[in-house]
């Protein structure tokens, strides 16, 4: 089932206007973002994902379960759902874009923020009075409500990270303290845009199900880790200190005002290679997020497939898996990664990059000026044999 993407997600809000006043510095409600929404999986659906292998799934029960605010990990037992409470629990799939295709089209429409930002879609179902208490989350969010109603209250102050205090005792990390400022009821197509560390709560009035997309932001440590994990990458060659024609040493356990700019300039200079930079970054931020990989296909794709496929009403998708971003160079050249690889490429190849990282849909539209060219249905054919595009003929 295709899904439909809103005349304007963000309602009378422009993507300039939202970016601007919203983005990252305060809440936004937009009622009725996505008119007529239907969830293209239902919660039997869901409930039935977190039963399998390798996916990422939580139970959290704030009553009913062993103890008050008891997570419990999947993969579950189908049995585990019919011998929950009526009331007060959420489940939570993550990843969700990356099992069903027609989920990652929810993405679609959030295209005016980059790729590389996207994290992944959740989903979370719960019947009344379900929720995982009062929390904050270190990212950027956008809840979407797709079945029943649910109660948001939130607290418009970020809250850092030293202030935080939690319920002692709990699996989950919910506030000990929490003061609303505002409160609203949202029903299907309403959007909730939360920007880092606001607090908030929600909870189902009924049966429920609610999206949250969410957007990723590297801290300084974890790219420093990542760095320091890449240096045969990042560094080209071993410089060392040095200190030629020093003056006598007065006192031998001092570390000078110029020795410490001759190593922090070291340091430094380890990066001074922006395209170096820039290529590892790229490779970095379209890894498969918390180890997953996209699937191969169960047979070989050819040349024929690919131009077949798409010039008789066909398209082709991007594995959910598959991150694809591009960086332009001022000669001209684009680097393309996908998956945490980088591929260098030039004039009509680097077209295709930025067609392949950026169009609503790979169709004949898009991929039509590409598919006379041998070398460059070649290279959809390698991107699709290694699981990063897939052919999709059911439209």
């Amino acid at each position: 089932m295709s899904i439909r993407k809103p005349d304007a997600l963000l309602g009378e809000y422009s993507p300039e206007r939202f970016l601007r006043d919203y983005w990252q510095q305060r809440p936004l409600l937009i009622r009725n973002a996505w008119p007529g929404f239907s969830s293209p999986i239902s919660p039997e659906e869901l409930a039935g994902l977190a039963c399998e292998e390798g996916v990422t799934s939580r139970l959290v029960l704030e009553k009913g379960g062993a103890y008050p605010w008891e997570m419990r990990f999947g993969p579950f037992a189908e049995d585990e759902f019919t011998s929950l409470p009526e009331t007060h629990w959420s489940l939570l799939v993550q990843e969700v874009d990356r099992l069903i295709p027609e989920v990652a089209d929810v993405l679609q429409p959030f295209r005016f923020l980059p790729n590389w930002r996207i994290d992944d879609v959740q989903i979370s179902y719960a019947p009344a009075h379900g929720n995982v208490g009062a929390h904050v989350d270190s990212y950027d969010v956008f809840l979407l409500q797709a079945e029943g109603s649910r109660r948001w209250q939130i607290s418009h102050e970020p809250l850092g990270e030293d202030e935080e205090a939690f319920v002692e005792d709990a699996d989950v990390r919910i506030l000990k303290e929490f003061s609303p400022d505002e409160e609203w009821v949202v029903e299907p197509g309403d959007l909730l845009y939360l920007p880092p560390r606001v607090p908030h709560y929600g909870v189902a009035l009924e049966r429920c199900m609610t999206y949250s997309i969410g957007f990723r932001a590297p801290s300084q440590a974890e790219l420093l880790q990542a760095a320091g994990a890449s240096t045969e990458d990042l560094i080209p060659q071993d410089a060392r200190y040095q200190d030629p024609a020093p003056p006598p040493r007065s006192h031998a356990g001092e570390i000078t005002a110029a020795e410490r700019e001759e190593l922090r300039t070291l340091l430094r200079t380890a990066l001074a290679s922006d395209e170096r930079l820039d290529k590892w970054l790229g490779t970095y931020l379209t890894r498969p997020t918390r180890g997953s990989a996209p699937p191969l296909p169960e047979e070989r794709v050819l040349p024929s497939h690919i131009v077949n496929a798409v010039r008789n009403g066909g398209r082709i998708r991007r594995s959910a898996v598959a991150h694809f971003s591009h960086i332009s160079h001022d000669d001209g050249r684009v680097t393309l990664f996908v998956c945490g690889r980088s591929y260098d490429l030039t004039g009509e190849a680097a077209e295709m990059a930025r067609v392949l990282t950026s169009a609503d849909r790979l169709d004949s539209e898009s991929l039509g000026p590409f598919l006379d060219r041998g070398q460059l249905v070649l290279f959809l054919v390698d991107l699709a044999n290694e699981g990063y595009l897939y052919l999709d003929q059911s439209e």
